[in-house]
């Protein structure tokens, strides 16, 4: 019989928790115990784990010495408190905030990207997810890089709403209802309306004058790619759309690249589905393709022809899935396979 391991997914009552639930449930994962953790105003609640119902255990009383893995997505300060403790007990924490991503000491790990890095992790015992709209980028980019060695990266994201959480969809859906009855629409989530909408806004400006999850973009990529000299320069964008990010790329490389030969790499690399014909709807899209979904969908590749070595890529994913708990839990995956012994 195969080794098993027990599971406590931390936040279980948000959209990433329960999407990290459901996700545990579908894959093949080792797992043994499964436990849904979050505050004390939850505990009690009932969460789905595949065809199971789990009971809410309180986050400040848990026992994490009973579990070898702990799949954290409660809020950075949350995780602030509790990951350490939670790592002294013994359980490998795989932290899907923006807390420790930056810390030296903590690997930043997309498996597709960088599964090496897991390794750092005895230091600590702790694991950082990266933010959604870098891991698809670096995903559809990594091959790319390997290949032609990427110098600059121009990047726009289109954002789901469910990257703000439950009440940002709450939010969306509500407002939406009330404009098509012809009614007035209050703004509780986010400081302009968001329905039928784009802000140019996520996170918190900057006094460089990006947002916060403008610079993640930056600080992750280069952390990630274990390369400072990658030049990039992102704009963020919230769109009024549940599931699904979206991003119009822009590279440049060391040395020429074509469409073709950047298709070839995308097709033959892991976690990407190429879907770029040049017909009507030959296209991924957020809602169409993506939501749901593993992969990374990659369309719309064409040389760049303001510029010499330069590529423009589409790139759409699931920002629940891939951008966050599908992502933590092939981290897991990898920790189990490599370095905890399956």
């Amino acid at each position: 019989m195969s080794k098993t391991f027990d599971v406590a997914v931390v936040g279980a009552t948000g959209a990433v928790g329960e999407t990290m639930l459901s996700i545990l449930a579908e894959r093949t994962f080792p797992v043994g115990k499964v436990y849904a953790v979050a505050s004390e105003r939850s505990a009690g609640k009932r969460v789905e784990f595949g065809t199971r119902q789990l009971v809410v255990q309180d986050l400040a009383t848990f026992d994490f010495s009973t579990v070898q893995i702990g799949l954290f997505s409660p809020g950075g300060s949350v995780s602030r408190i509790y990951a350490p403790k939670a790592a002294a007990a013994g359980c490998v924490v795989i932290d899907n905030t923006s807390e420790f991503r930056y810390d030296d000491d903590k690997p930043l790990v997309i498996p597709e990207v960088n599964a090496h890095a897991i390794a750092q992790y005895k230091s600590t015992g702790i694991i950082a997810n990266p933010n959604c709209s870098t891991i698809q980028m670096l995903v559809a980019l990594k091959p790319l890089h390997d290949a032609f060695r990427i110098t600059r990266i121009n990047v726009c994201t289109y954002q789901a709403v469910s990257g703000t959480g439950k009440e940002a969809i709450e939010e969306l859906g509500r407002q939406t209802a009330r404009l098509l009855n012809g009614l007035d629409v209050s703004c509780e989530v986010y400081p302009k309306q968001i329905a039928f909408n784009a802000l140019p806004h996520i996170d918190t400006f900057q006094d460089n004058g990006y947002t916060k999850e403008e610079m993640k973009m930056v600080w992750e990529t280069h952390k990630i790619m274990e390369d400072d000299t990658i030049r990039v320069n992102p704009t963020c964008v919230r769109v009024p759309v549940f599931h699904g990010h979206s991003e119009a790329v822009h590279i440049e490389t060391e040395r020429p690249i074509s469409a073709d030969e950047a298709r070839i790499l995308l097709e033959a690399s892991e976690g990407i589905v190429v879907m770029d014909t040049r017909v009507d709807g030959g296209y991924p899209t957020a809602q169409t393709e993506a939501a749901g979904m593993d992969p990374v969908f990659v369309g719309r590749i064409r040389e760049d022809i303001s510029t010499e070595n330069g590529l423009n890529l589409w790139v759409v994913s699931d920002n629940l899935r891939k951008g966050a708990a599908l992502n933590s839990v092939q981290i897991a995956e990898c920790l189990i396979k490599d370095h905890l012994g399956a």
